[in-house]
């Protein structure tokens, strides 16, 4: 089994049967992208800390409450949804994507690890069947279209440390996108709690009504 090397420094608190699935997720993504571009190819050899990890990195701010329910829109190869599934088995995940091959290579690899929390369907965000606590994404398109998709998707009641909304991990100049929509957002630095160069540039946005 995979090797997480960047994971466990940086939640250590994280049991042994979750180190497990997230090496087995590491090991099935890998194999699957050989059939499918799930993700970049020049990208394979750094799974765990340009994918995994930074889908986890959601995690450093918040820890959904059980029962929560949370949207994965635009989710590939299973990020940033499957990683966070993995550490809140009593979450409900749906991830989503437009691309057939991949919702059905997302279905398999979640069922290959045992997640009961996840369901992957070939859909746009705007048909997703709301609503939701949260939806999370990975830099799918700009900020103020993908409010568009979602805005009424959202679940009034809250139940989270966060107000219920949007988490949006993306990298650069994310200001300039808020600044033309009228949500009330919140920008967490990643660079502030990983040390990777690669994360210098990212961020998680929080966007919420």
């Amino acid at each position: 089994m995979s090797q997480l090397d960047h994971i466990p420094g940086y939640f250590p608190d994280l049991s042994e049967d979750v180190l497990e699935r997230l090496a087995a997720y590491k090991e099935l993504l890998a194999l699957w992208n050989e059939r499918i571009n799930l993700i970049s190819r020049k990208d394979v050899e750094r799974l765990e800390l340009h994918h995994i990890l930074h889908s986890l990195s959601i995690a450093r701010f918040i820890r959904f409450a059980p029962g929560t329910s949370v949207l994965d829109v635009g989710t590939g190869g299973g990020l940033p949804g499957i990683p966070l599934a993995i550490l809140h088995p009593e979450v409900n995940f749906l991830l989503i994507d437009r691309v057939g091959k991949k919702v059905r290579a997302v279905q398999e690899m979640a069922d290959q690890i045992g997640l009961n929390n996840v369901r992957a369907e070939q859909m746009h965000a705007k048909d997703a069947p709301g609503p939701f606590d949260f939806v999370v994404s990975r830099a799918v398109t700009r900020l103020p279209e993908f409010i568009s998709w979602v805005r009424n998707k959202i679940q009034t009641d809250q139940g989270n440390a966060l107000p219920n909304g949007i988490l949006y991990l993306k990298g650069g100049d994310v200001y300039e996108e808020i600044r033309r929509q009228a949500w009330r957002a919140e920008v967490f630095p990643l660079n502030e709690h990983f040390k990777e160069e690669w994360f210098e540039t990212k961020k998680l946005v929080h966007l919420y009504p």
